[in-house]
């Protein structure tokens, strides 16, 4: 008899912005391909998503595929579309604990976070995170995770993420680089099943410091640490020229690549495949993605936000959880 396959639980994200609906509409497309359940307040999803409130993931199985399942939460004051309210803050971030709590026992498979606010949040809740990744490895205790944007043209890995540019040379150490090459590497073996999986490494400077003329990090380090990795039994590529790496043929070479910072590493997917990018967090012990867009206030509560990302992200959440 087969199985019934566990459900990828969506935590709802900021309630002012696009996340429950895209979240209703990705379910809609899907239509049954990949089982969920939306945790949040059901006074945001959109006017007239049929829903049905549960109270344990398992339950959602009962239900007909024309209905959302729904776990829900009191947010207390009405959203408004646009207008983040601090008072939703606290239970924003309850919802994205309560959905690690669900899949750590069993009861999920995987969870898909719709964008938060981090404004709002901080000022409601005092939260002391610079964003979902963060959060989500301290409540799963873990020191190192990576965030990999994916999509079905590129994978790519920021080794500094939220931080100001001029932190960046002072954060990345060979260390750092290290766990996120190890982590990586890891994450496409184990989730999605690329046995010996090839990595291309930036430099960090222009031309990869070009001999030292643009910037010495290269010399100094990179190269050393990716030669001796190479020794290990990794398979890379680098450091390379950043503005290199990124056109067709070059991404024929590699399954992922690492950049130094934030914006080397998401231009090029964003650039790429805009919509169906997926936000992936690996080093964590249980399945995360999210769609790779914010939370859009300037179109919430119309209707008309694109949910692509959203339906890759759940998708990709599904197929990891099911290899």
């Amino acid at each position: 008899m087969t199985q019934t396959p566990l459900p990828v639980v969506i935590s709802c994200g900021e309630p002012a912005g696009v996340g429950p609906e895209v979240a209703a509409r990705a379910w809609a497309a899907l239509a049954g391909e990949v089982p969920v359940v939306w945790l949040g307040d059901p006074r945001h999803l959109p006017q007239g998503v049929a829903h049905q409130v549960i109270a344990r993931p398992q339950e959602a199985a009962a239900l007909s595929p024309d209905i959302l399942p729904v776990i829900a939460r009191d947010f207390g004051p009405p959203a408004v579309p646009g207008v983040p309210d601090p008072a939703h803050a606290s239970h924003v971030i309850d919802t994205i604990a309560l959905g690690v709590s669900l899949v750590r026992d069993g009861a999920a498979s995987a969870i898909c976070t719709a964008p938060i606010h981090k404004k709002a949040l901080k000022e409601g809740a005092d939260f002391a995170y610079p964003g979902h990744t963060e959060y989500l490895a301290a409540l799963a205790g873990v020191d190192d995770v990576v965030m990999m944007l994916a999509s079905d043209q590129l994978r790519v890995v920021p080794a500094t993420i939220h931080i100001a540019l001029d932190q960046v040379p002072l954060q990345l150490t060979p260390d750092s680089l290290r766990r996120v090459i190890e982590i990586t590497h890891a994450g496409l073996r184990d989730q999605f099943g690329i046995a010996a999986p090839r990595l291309a490494v930036s430099g960090l400077n222009p031309h990869a410091g070009e001999g030292g003329t643009m910037g010495l990090q290269e010399l100094a380090w990179m190269t050393p640490l990716i030669d001796k990795m190479r020794g290990e039994g990794f398979d890379l590529a680098g450091p390379l020229p950043a503005d290199t790496m990124f056109h067709p043929a070059a991404r024929t070479r590699y399954d992922a690549a690492i950049a130094m910072y934030h914006d080397q590493a998401l231009i090029p997917i964003k650039t790429l495949d805009f919509d169906k990018g997926v936000n992936v967090t690996l080093g964590l012990p249980f399945i995360r993605t999210s769609p790779d867009h914010g939370t859009a206030f300037d179109i919430a509560g119309r209707n008309i936000a694109n949910p692509t990302s959203m339906i890759e992200a759940l998708r990709m959440a599904h197929r990891m959880a099911t290899a």
